[in-house]
């Protein structure tokens, strides 16, 4: 039976609906671990530290209640507990939500599984149906608590075939900034060569060990999955195998460039074969990704790992990636892993939804955006020219053999220009303005090979561009002279 409160004169004065006028019963104080404090002619005696990951419950006892005595048996008892001006449900045996202490904690704190002290007290209600005020409040206390969280690393490295299954740590997976308890997802983009390779994952703590290896540090040892050799492109990660055994290797069964994307809050792992093809979204497009003809806005590839985009950068200047195999998917946009790095000349990508836009650091002036997906990052690069010339057209010369008529093509940004056309086998060149010019008469250079990206060189030196019969989305920026030669799937 739940002990009756100590009513008194201070109950008699004060009954109003939900009144938060109250008299303290005892000085707020520090008090030791354990130490009973008081709470009118009862105590609260708060509980050691509790480790949430052993809660299975809904429910989590804080603290041991001894409630005052009351003489008033109308009323009934009820508590709050509160932490910085957050009240929450109690009961009589000291037990709460467990969901509302870990919310508490997470937000505050954040998710790593360190002791956290909160400062607490507790209060005492009485109501009689209609009517409810707070009679008592407890002196200051201290809840002691773990958040539930599995153990994450500071780093990861992917070791396996493709590596002689040594360590090489340009195949570290990239991460932001942010802690990794906040931020539990890491990414990495490689490329296998051969079929049927096998991986696992080593974590920073063994490679500061000296031996990648080791396991006896369970669960941070090496990385991998329930069934050796199993080629499935995604799943759960672990340590040890449900039957006490090291983890399996998993298996890469055809050669190809591969995003991983690894979660180490739940232990989770994806696997996609990718297309180097980037497009920006945007302010610069209208923030248009729910059609396939909205993809105007190629990056350009340095390398596989390292694409970018000049142009002035006008309006909000802000924008996401989207690989082309997800176009349309915001869940997989790539942004800006931090807000405050979003209009910084340099900063760190994520991919889910939370990633924010990312925002070039001078509006309306010339930079060139470069994404480095190897090591997640971006950076901003001001172009020391901020007045390049402007063409008013820009197209195709040559396409099925007409040197007479251009095919114009699309201004999508400044000095960025596309278009998709059925073009027969031949040749082409790239000119300005329907006129043969040197300083805007772009084409192959002498011996250079078809390749779907590259550069052009321009005056009239510069050779046809060979191509086979097809449907094409071809992508020109006159300033850097960058191009890419897209064949269409029909």
């Amino acid at each position: 039976m739940i002990k009756k409160i100590l009513l008194g004169m201070t109950l008699l004065m004060s009954m109003v609906s939900c009144t938060e006028d109250y008299t303290d019963w005892g000085n707020p104080q520090s008090n030791p671990e354990e130490e009973a404090v008081s709470f009118g002619n009862g105590s609260v005696t708060p509980e050691g530290v509790i480790n949430l990951a052993d809660v299975t419950g809904d429910k989590v006892k804080v603290a041991s209640i001894v409630a005052p005595t009351s003489t008033k048996d109308t009323y009934t008892p009820s508590f709050k507990i509160n932490f910085d001006g957050q009240s929450f449900d109690i009961d009589a045996n000291g037990n709460m939500a467990k969901a509302d202490l870990v919310n508490y904690i997470t937000g505050k704190f954040g998710k790593r599984p360190t002791e956290r002290d909160l400062d607490a007290t507790l209060d005492a209600w009485l109501s009689n149906g209609s009517t409810a005020a707070k009679m008592a409040t407890s002196a200051k206390f201290q809840v002691k608590a773990v958040p539930e969280a599995p153990f994450i690393d500071a780093a990861y490295y992917l070791v396996g075939d493709l590596t002689g299954w040594g360590l090489d740590t340009k195949l570290k997976f990239a991460h932001s900034d942010v802690d990794v308890y906040e931020d539990p997802v890491f990414t990495l983009m490689f490329t296998t060569t051969k079929d049927n390779q096998c991986w696992k994952i080593i974590p920073q703590g063994n490679v500061d060990a000296g031996n990648i290896w080791a396991v006896e540090n369970a669960p941070k040892g090496v990385v991998g999955i329930e069934q050796d050799g199993d080629n499935a492109m995604s799943g759960k990660l672990l340590t040890t195998n449900s039957k006490g055994n090291k983890a399996g290797a998993g298996k890469i069964a055809k050669a190809g460039m591969y995003q991983m994307t690894i979660n180490m809050m739940d232990y989770t792992y994806t696997i996609k074969q990718i297309a180097p093809e980037y497009y920006l979204v945007g302010a610069l497009q209208d923030w248009k990704a729910d059609k396939p003809e909205y993809k105007t806005c190629l990056m350009y590839a340095e390398t596989p790992m390292v694409q970018s985009y000049t142009t002035k950068w006008n309006g909000d200047a802000n924008l996401k990636i989207m690989l082309g195999s997800d176009f349309g998917k915001w869940e997989n946009a790539y942004g800006s892993a931090t807000m405050a790095d979003a209009n910084t000349p340099t900063g760190s990508l994520k991919a889910d939804n939370n990633a924010g836009a990312i925002i070039c650091p001078e509006k309306g002036a010339f930079y060139t955006f470069t994404a480095d997906f190897s090591t997640m990052t971006y950076k901003w690069t001001k172009l020391e020219n901020q007045n390049p010339t402007a063409y008013e057209k820009v197209g195709l010369i040559g396409v099925g053999g007409d040197r007479d008529n251009d095919v114009d093509m699309t201004e999508v940004t400044p000095h960025n220009w596309f278009i998709e056309k059925n073009i027969p086998e031949g040749s082409f060149k790239i000119r300005a303005n329907h006129e043969w010019n040197d300083a805007a008469n772009w084409g192959f250079a002498e011996g250079q090979k078809f390749s779907s990206t590259g550069k052009l060189i321009t005056s009239g030196g510069s050779k046809d561009i060979k191509i086979a019969a097809g449907k094409y989305r071809i992508f020109f920026n006159d300033i850097t002279l960058e191009y890419a030669i897209i064949a269409v799937a029909e």
